[in-house]
Parts: C-alpha cells; sequence; structure tokens
C-alpha cells in the first residue's frame, strides 16, 4: 500500500468517526474525490447529509463553502459578482468570489434554487470554471460539488433538469441508521458538547466545534491529486469493458432480454456518460482495495449509485412502486459477465 492509499484511508476512518452508520456515504463520497466528479445525496432530514460532508471537508484540511439554496437565490450569491471599488481615485470593476471557488463546496437542498442558479452550477460543474461579465474564471484544481435534496419535501422546489443530473457521477441514497448506530449517534453528539477548556476560545471561533473534532487527524488534499494520477494504471479488461457496456446498453434496449422486466420499467436509457462514470468509479473502488485491476464485483458495487438517476422510469414503473434500486437489482440479473 503506497502513501497515498493509506492517507485516502485514513481520510475515510476520520470521516467515519464523524458519521456514523453512514459507511457506504462516506465511500461513495471518497470515489468522488478520487474520479474529480460531483456527489447528489439523496435522503430524509436529519440523515447527516450536511454533516458527512462538513467532515470529509474537516478531515481533507481544504477550503469549504456552503451554499443554502432557496427559490430567492440569484446566480451571483453562489458565482461571485464584480463590485466597484475606488483605487487611485479612479473607479474599476473588481471581480468579487462566491462560494463556488471553495475546494469542497456544499449545495444544500439544491432542488430549492431556480433555474438561472442551476445553469451557473452546471458551468461549474462541467467546466470548472465559472463565467461572469465576459470574462471566465478557473476553479481550484481540486473542485467537487457535493449537493443534498430532500426526497419526499416537494413544495417550493425545482426538480433538477436531466442534463445537471447526469453530471453528478454518483447520486447515493441517504438511509436512516439502524438500533445501534442511533445509540451510537446519540453517545457522539454528547460527546461533543464536552469542550476543552483551554480550547474555549477557539471552539467559539470555529462555530462550537468539539473536542473530538479538535483532535481530528487531517489529510494533505495533494494525496488527492496523487490517487487520481494513479486511477489510469488499474487496469481494465476487455471482459469487465463489455460488462460495462452490457449494463448501459440493456438501459437503451432492454428488449434484447425478453425475459427480464426492463423493458417495462425503462422509458429512457442512460447515456454515455453512464459508461465512462461506471468505469471511473470502478477503478477508484478497485484502487481503494489496493487491487491493480477491476474485477466484476467493483462495477456490483458502485452500479447503483452510478446508474440510478441516469435512467427514466417509465409509467408501469411508477404505477406499480418500483424503485430505481429495483431496476438495476435487475440489470444484474440479468447481464452476464462476457
Amino acid at each position: 500500500m503506497n502513501h497515498a492509499q493509506q492517507a485516502i484511508n485514513q481520510l475515510i476512518q476520520q470521516t467515519e468517526k464523524s458519521v456514523i452508520g453512514q459507511s457506504h456515504v462516506v465511500q461513495a463520497l471518497v470515489i468522488g474525490l478520487l474520479t474529480n466528479g460531483h456527489v447528489l445525496l439523496e435522503g430524509l432530514p436529519g440523515t447527516a447529509k450536511t454533516r458527512s460532508v462538513k467532515s470529509l471537508a474537516n478531515a481533507l484540511n481544504t477550503d469549504f463553502g456552503r451554499i443554502q439554496f432557496t427559490p430567492d437565490l440569484l446566480p451571483s450569491d453562489v458565482t461571485g459578482t464584480e463590485v466597484y471599488q475606488d483605487l487611485d481615485g479612479k473607479p474599476q470593476l473588481h471581480f468579487q468570489p462566491g462560494p463556488i471557488f471553495n475546494s469542497i463546496v456544499l449545495a444544500d437542498e439544491i432542488n430549492r434554487a431556480p433555474a438561472k442558479v442551476q445553469a451557473a452550477l452546471l458551468e461549474a460543474m462541467a467546466e470548472n470554471t465559472i463565467t461572469v461579465g465576459d470574462k471566465t474564471h478557473q476553479l481550484p484544481e481540486l473542485f467537487m460539488v457535493l449537493a443534498t435534496q430532500n426526497p419526499i419535501e416537494q413544495e417550493g422546489t425545482y426538480p433538477l433538469p436531466e442534463a445537471q443530473m447526469d453530471r453528478f457521477i454518483m447520486k447515493v441514497t441517504v438511509d436512516y441508521p439502524d438500533d445501534d448506530a442511533e445509540a451510537e449517534i446519540i453517545r457522539l453528539v454528547r460527546s461533543e458538547e464536552v469542550v476543552r477548556p483551554d480550547s474555549t476560545s477557539n471552539s467559539i471561533a470555529n462555530g462550537g466545534d468539539s473536542h473530538a473534532h479538535n483532535q481530528m487527524l487531517t489529510i494533505d488534499p495533494a494525496n488527492i491529486l496523487a490517487a487520481r494520477q494513479a486511477l489510469p494504471e488499474v487496469e481494465v479488461s476487455e471482459l469487465i469493458e463489455r460488462y460495462i457496456v452490457g449494463l448501459v446498453m440493456a438501459t437503451r434496449k432492454p428488449e434484447r432480454y425478453p425475459d427480464s422486466r426492463l423493458a417495462r420499467w425503462i422509458d429512457v436509457g442512460a447515456s454515455p456518460r453512464a459508461s465512462i462514470a461506471l468505469d471511473k468509479c470502478a477503478r477508484a473502488n478497485a484502487w481503494l482495495q489496493g487491487k491493480t485491476y477491476v474485477e466484476p464485483d467493483d462495477i456490483r458495487a458502485v452500479a447503483a449509485n452510478v446508474l440510478g438517476h441516469r435512467f427514466t422510469l417509465s409509467y408501469d414503473a411508477l404505477a406499480d412502486g418500483i424503485t430505481r434500486q429495483d431496476v438495476v437489482n435487475e440489470l444484474l440479473d440479468h447481464v452476464v459477465i462476457g
């Protein structure tokens, strides 16, 4: 195990100390980082979506920005704006960067913002740049949007367009914790109320960070960039490539599998970005386990998060209460390797 792998594993361990019962979420966030992608977290209130993102940024010791999306949000509230400044008696325009210029950006309740804000965010996610006026500004090399949305509260929301959904390399469902995890959460929050006397001033300055947070070990962000350079070295065989293509093509041409229910459940299939994302995420999953090649299990491990938001359910599927997870399970059951 090389230095970068040790650092990334430490990043996962440190984040999981602050996020109980959501190890699959932490794993997905780290895979998003390694693949230079963006992740959408969907879950009910109180399921540690925001906490997961903050804990990752704290453990990574990098710039963190949070944007609370609301219906009255303006694009300039995200991107920043040009302001007049008086320099040597001459008024000049000066660009004031917005919160999007951080390395880790939390877009909280992303589906509450109108279309213009979504368009500005889409440029950042797709091009790693922001355009204000006639000037284009480059975002940090280490840049990741982690968005959250509530699946049940739809009043006052703007559903994300398919083009923007497709820009998220993964969409992760965040469920309620089980009994043991719930009890551990209570103990964790209780322990965070204890602050060392000599760290009171720092705690206040940091918004009441806990003793546990003050003791958190941090990871050099350079390890993320080093890991990204290592991913192309993970081998993908022709057999694995055919498996990736087979899974994606099954969403577009489900009639190839007459003994399945895919044709009845899928209305519109996944785009080529799905194949690219499956390849990237599977290599990242293999690399995290110290492997130098991708196995079918690496594809299966990321399939639900990568494919689940990239196809459109049919009316019959919605009427029957079929979930996207059901469709992915059907894909994995019928698409053979080879």
